[in-house]
């Protein structure tokens, strides 16, 4: 078990995540990354745990997201992740900009 503050039914799913992400062919540190972030993301969005963000209050689950945002693809970032991308790379007109734009934006520099 990776943390003490996990329940049982936690451990099973992060064991569960674990094999799924290694049966892929994943490595096995990616493999404990990956279901780990997963594991404290669901105790985040339950009460679960001590400190979470606002964003794994209020974003949707680990389990619908299923890689939707893996960084890759059309669909990879959201729109607030790439305009902090864009605020650290000093691209001027940010803050109206579409996530397209951003996008462009982001690729062009």
């Amino acid at each position: 078990m990776p943390q003490q503050a996990w329940s049982d039914k936690r451990e099973r799913q992060y064991q569960d995540i674990k094999a799924s992400v290694k049966k892929r062919g994943q490595s096995t540190g990616t493999a404990e990354r990956i279901a780990a972030a997963t594991v404290n993301k669901e105790r985040a969005r339950a009460g679960e745990a001590k400190t979470s963000s606002r964003l794994s209050k209020t974003d949707m689950s680990s389990s619908r997201r299923g890689g939707l945002r893996s960084h890759s693809g059309a669909a990879g970032r959201t729109r607030d992740q790439l305009y902090a991308e864009a605020r650290r790379r000093n691209i001027n007109g940010r803050s109206t900009m579409t996530k397209a734009q951003l996008e462009h934006a982001l690729a062009g520099k």
